[in-house]
């Protein structure tokens, strides 16, 4: 299950629903884009050391999707979709949805415009 940021700064906190959401998950998976944004967002944090400390923790048990040309081609047939039915989503999600879309997997995140994505299966937790 690809995680997306949202859920993985929750899981981070310890909040009991990201913590159970992500528990069930099996193997995860964190797309290059969700790594960027997290790591943009603890560089801001007072907390910063500890959330570090935790991504350390978590990568050797996760699977990074990175962006390849074939993403390339998920995403512009995805942002055109998306635009066509007039329901486009931030370009950063866009990524990660062609990501999931690329490697047949849901993601777990509580944003909703993920839900006008073909093909996406969204798990709100």
């Amino acid at each position: 299950m690809v995680l997306d940021t949202n859920v993985l700064s929750a899981f981070a906190d310890g909040r009991p629903v990201a913590v159970a959401a992500v528990n069930t998950a099996g193997i995860v998976a964190l797309p290059v884009i969700v790594l960027g944004e997290y790591r943009f967002g603890i560089a801001q944090s007072a907390r910063r050391h500890e959330y570090e400390q935790f991504l350390d923790r978590l990568m050797p048990m996760s699977r990074v999707l990175d962006v390849t040309i074939e993403t390339t081609l998920w995403y512009a047939s995805l942002r055109l979709d998306l635009k066509r039915a007039g329901t486009p989503i931030p370009a950063n999600d866009l990524w990660i949805a062609a990501l999931c879309r690329q490697h047949g997997q849901p993601i777990l995140s509580r944003d909703q415009h993920f839900d006008a994505v073909p093909g996406l299966q969204r798990i709100p937790w």
